[in-house]
C-alpha cells in the first residue's frame, strides 16, 4: 500500500482542482485512504466494490462506492474523466481482462495514471513449489485466482495496442522473510517478490484497449462489451 501511495503522490500534489481517483476492487478502501493521507489536496475518492461490509465501511470514510460486475458492466464514468486508477490484487481474480482494461483506457484521462498490483507467478516461493512438482501457491486450483502473471508476460499485455505506457515496475514482499528484510529483498530482486506492481500512463492513443483483440485470435470468446455479445476476435495472427 505504501508503494501505491508513493506512486500516486507526484501526480496529485500539484493538482489545481480536485482529482478523481478510482479504485477497482477497493476492498475497505485502504489504498484510497492512504493516498488521501499522503496528498493533502482535495480528492474525489471513488471505488468499485460489491462486498456489503466493505461498501459500508468505505462509505463511512466518505468514499463514493459503485457495486457492479467489472467483467460485464461498464464503469459508471464518462470518457476521459478519471485522473488515477488503482487496481490492487484484483486482476488475478478475473478472466475478462481485455474488457476491464478497455474500460480503464476509456475513463482514464490522457496522461492519467493506472497503478496495478498482482501476485507474481515467478516469485521465489512459487518457483520452488513448481520445481518440487507442487502447485504454485500464487495460483492454487482450489483457490480464488484464475490468472497468473510474470513481469514480462503481463508487461507485454499492458502495452499492447499502445494505450498504456509502462513507466515503472516494482516488487513488494518477499516470502518468507519478515519486514524490513522482505521489502529490502523485494527492491533488490523485484522479479522474485511476492507481488508485482506496474505504473502505467494513459497515452494519447485513440480508441480503447479491447481493440487489441482485433489483432489476435484466441481460442476463447473474450467479452468485448455491452452490445457486442461474446465473440472471438475477427482476425488471426500466425500460430
Amino acid at each position: 500500500r505504501e508503494l501505491v501511495a508513493r506512486w500516486a503522490a507526484p501526480r496529485l500534489r500539484n493538482a489545481s482542482a480536485p482529482e478523481l481517483i478510482l479504485d477497482i476492487g477497493m476492498g475497505r478502501g485502504e489504498d484510497l485512504l492512504n493516498i488521501k493521507r499522503s496528498c493533502p489536496v482535495p480528492l474525489e475518492l471513488h471505488g468499485i466494490e460489491c462486498y456489503p461490509p466493505n461498501v459500508e465501511h468505505a462509505q463511512q470514510q466518505g468514499i463514493v462506492v459503485h457495486s457492479l460486475d467489472i467483467e460485464r458492466e461498464r464503469l459508471p464514468y464518462a470518457d476521459a474523466s478519471v485522473d488515477l486508477i488503482v487496481a490492487n490484487q484484483i486482476i488475478e481474480h478475473t478472466k475478462e481482462i481485455f474488457f476491464i482494461f478497455s474500460e480503464m483506457s476509456r475513463v482514464l484521462k490522457t496522461g492519467g495514471l493506472a497503478i496495478v498490483g498482482v501476485p507474481n507467478l515467478a516469485s521465489l516461493h512459487n518457483r520452488i513449489a513448481l520445481l518440487l512438482g507442487l502447485q504454485p501457491p500464487g495460483i492454487r486450483v482450489l483457490g480464488p485466482h484464475v490468472r497468473g502473471f510474470t513481469k514480462n508476460g503481463f508487461a507485454e499485455f499492458l502495452v499492447t495496442g499502445g494505450f498504456f505506457k509502462l513507466e515503472e515496475f516494482a516488487g513488494s514482499n518477499f516470502y518468507p522473510l519478515p519486514r524490513p528484510e522482505s521489502q529490502w529483498m523485494a527492491r533488490l530482486f523485484p522479479g522474485l517478490a511476492v507481488s508485482s506492481f506496474y505504473k502505467l500512463r494513459r497515452t494519447g492513443q485513440s480508441g480503447t484497449f479491447v481493440e487489441a483483440l482485433d489483432e489476435h485470435l484466441f481460442e476463447t470468446p473474450y467479452y468485448r462489451g455491452p452490445g457486442d455479445g461474446d465473440s472471438m476476435a475477427r482476425t488471426t495472427t500466425p500460430q
